[in-house]
Order: structure tokens, then sequence, then C-alpha cells
């Protein structure tokens, strides 16, 4: 069997002590000393190990590959315009601790607990940034639908799991305010807000956007077509970060100034389907295409750190 660069480096232990390596290097040349960028670096290095346990436990990959938490670090250098946002960088953490929890639920229809675990770091999450809450019933859907694990036990324990970080909230700012719950209620207002802010619509956004898109399209066609070399509950796990993706693409195009989480969980859903495709393809084509993202991906990455250095 032919193995071309792109195995060699997809099955390779080096692969993601080299992304960390990289990811560190953008992260300084961004600005990280400088602008004292320590949580949310913490944050970036949670989540990535949160993405190797989520490929880890769910063996994403058929075969032996980091690149699933490789990708993610470096999709989300190439996002280098997210690094300043202490409210997003908590956010994909509490996302992507969700997602490891709901997935290891599958096909388990009394598995509240788990179930508890992934609604309550999505409610953490909502915490910072509210509009997390939109994923809660897109959470629902993937229950039922794709990993076939809603039943009246586990809806409740969703329920449970996402209402208790808000009713510590709320006993807070009832024994810090008394009566004036404004700042309870002002958490949520954004929820009913509905414009489009066509400012936010700057060209490394617009680009990283449509890289990103092109990646899970690509990992979306080569996934349905080899799908079927995979166990059912693999496919369905897939299927999961499909849905997550086209979703929040939508959600992306309705609201763009809602870009510092939405792009955030679509790097979360990509990751695993470029990884898919780098790992457990072989032609020569794929081999070029494998050039053709890391080489678009460097280029947007510097790209996107000259714009903000020179903006700041």
């Amino acid at each position: 069997m032919i193995k071309r660069i792109q195995n060699k480096v997809a099955e390779s232990r080096y692969t993601l002590p080299a992304a960390a390596a990289y990811g560190v290097v953008v992260w300084l040349v961004g600005g990280l000393i400088q602008q004292q960028w320590w949580i949310q670096f913490a944050c970036f290095a949670i989540a990535t190990y949160l993405m190797v346990e989520l490929n880890n436990s769910n063996a994403l990959i058929r075969i032996y590959s980091r690149s699933v938490s490789a990708i993610f670090i470096v999709l989300s250098c190439v996002a280098s315009f997210l690094f300043p946002s202490i409210e997003g960088a908590i956010t994909q953490v509490c996302l992507a601790a969700s997602l490891l929890f709901l997935f290891r639920s599958y096909q388990d229809k009394k598995a509240a607990g788990l179930t508890f675990y992934a609604f309550l770091f999505l409610s953490i999450g909502s915490l910072t940034h509210v509009l997390t809450l939109w994923f809660i019933p897109v959470y629902w859907i993937i229950m039922v639908f794709f990993i076939y694990s809603m039943s009246i036990r586990t809806f409740v324990a969703s329920l449970l799991g996402f209402l208790l970080p808000y009713w510590c909230l709320f006993t807070w700012v009832l024994w810090r305010y008394g009566d004036d719950l404004i700042l309870f209620t002002q958490h949520f207002e954004p929820l009913g807000d509905y414009y489009v802010d066509a400012t936010t619509l700057s060209l490394p956004l617009m680009l990283t956007f449509a890289f990103i898109v092109v990646l899970s399209i690509t990992g979306l066609i080569h996934y349905l077509r080899t799908s079927f070399m995979d166990n059912i509950r693999i496919r369905q796990i897939y299927y999961s970060f499909i849905f997550l993706d086209a979703v929040s693409a939508v959600f992306l195009i309705l609201q763009p100034q809602q870009y510092d989480i939405i792009l955030r969980m679509m790097i979360i859903a990509t990751s695993p389907l470029i990884a898919h495709f780098i790992s457990l393809t072989r032609t020569r084509f794929t081999n070029i295409a494998f050039f053709a993202i890391l080489g678009v991906a460097l280029i947007l990455t510097v790209f996107n750190l000259w714009i903000s250095l020179f903006s700041s």
C-alpha cells in the first residue's frame, strides 16, 4: 500500500508536538507576551487536550493518528484574530468538553450523568457568551437523530445541566443585589436581538470562514464516499460533526457579528472531518490537496497576523 507524505505526517508521533510548537510560535508572534493573553492561551491548550481526548475516546480515525488535534491547532492559529477574546476562549473549552461527554452517551438512553455534564459545560460556556444557548436545541437534535440517546431521563438531565449554572447565577444576583435583577435579565437580552452588523465582515474573517467552509465541504464529500468503512457509532459521530458544521455556517451567515463563538464551533467540527480526509486517503491528488491545505493555512495565518499587528 502506497504511503504518501500526507499519510506519513498523519501517522507520525511527531505531528502533534510539531503542531503544538507551531501553535506556540504563532501565539508568541501574535502578541502572547506583549498583550498578556495567558488565560486565552491556557484555554487554547486545554481545548487542544480535549480534542485529543475526543479523538482517543471515540477512535475517530481508524489508524493511529493525532491529526484531529493537530489540525485543530492549525485552524485555531489561522483564526488568530480570535486570540484576544477571553470569553470566546473559555466558551471554546466548554464546547469541546460538552461534545466529549455528549458522544460518550451514544445509544445510552439511561446516560443521565453524561448528558447532564454535556449540557452543564454548554451552559457554563453561555455564562461568558450567552449565544452559546443557540446550540442547546442543536444538541437535542443530535441526541435524537445521530447518537440515539434521547429519552425522558436524558432530556430532564439536559435541562438540569443547563439550569444549574443559571440557578447559581440567579442566587448570587439575588444575594448581591436583592430584588434588582437587571444584571440577570441583561445577560439574556442578546438572545432577542437580531441584526446584521456588516462592520464585522472584515477581510480576515471572510477569508478564514471561506477556508473553513471549503475544508468542511471537502471533508463532507470524502466522508460520505467512505463512511461505509467505519462502524455505525463512528459514522453517527461524524454525521453529528457535519450537522454542527452546517448549522454553525448558517448561524454565521445570519449573524456574522457573533463570529467569536460560531467560528470556534466550526473549527472544532471541521477538524475531525479534514483529519479523516488527510489520514485515510492515499491518492496523488489528495497528496497535492494536503500540501495546498497546509500552504493556504500558512498564508492565511501570516496574513491574519500581519493585519492584526498592523491594525494595532
